[in-house]
């Protein structure tokens, strides 16, 4: 977490992961990272979006979290007893997020192609 050794009331710890670190605002100009320790964990679109296909959305465990390296819940031997559940897809090039959506996670990249975005960091 932030702040190395410091330690956080029961309240402050909460409000970490709901964005209260900060956010960053991000266009197609270049790619962002949070600070040392910390995620993104949420991302609002302010126009029309595409993260690049590679490296464009990080997620910190790509079997948990949408991103653009893998398929997220995608269980690959096709079991019906799957305990990572199944049907996940790869975010691509030829998906866009729209105007007003907000999607929750946690990564440790985002880079967009097109669109405008503000990201926050938890």
């Amino acid at each position: 977490m932030a702040g190395g050794n410091k330690k956080y009331s029961v309240v402050e710890a909460g409000n970490l992961g709901f964005g209260q670190v900060g956010s960053l605002f991000l266009d197609a100009s270049g790619a962002a990272s949070p600070p040392t320790g910390l995620m993104f964990i949420a991302i609002t679109f302010l126009e029309d979006s595409i993260f690049d296909a590679s490296g464009g959305l990080v997620a910190e465990d790509a079997n948990q979290y949408a991103n653009t390296q893998a398929a997220a819940h995608n269980e690959s031997d096709g079991s019906e007893t799957s305990t990572q559940g199944s049907g996940g897809l790869q975010i691509d090039a030829s998906n866009t997020f729209p105007q007003g959506a907000t999607i929750f996670g946690r990564w440790s990249e985002i880079d967009l192609t097109s669109g405008m975005v503000i990201a926050y960091i938890g």
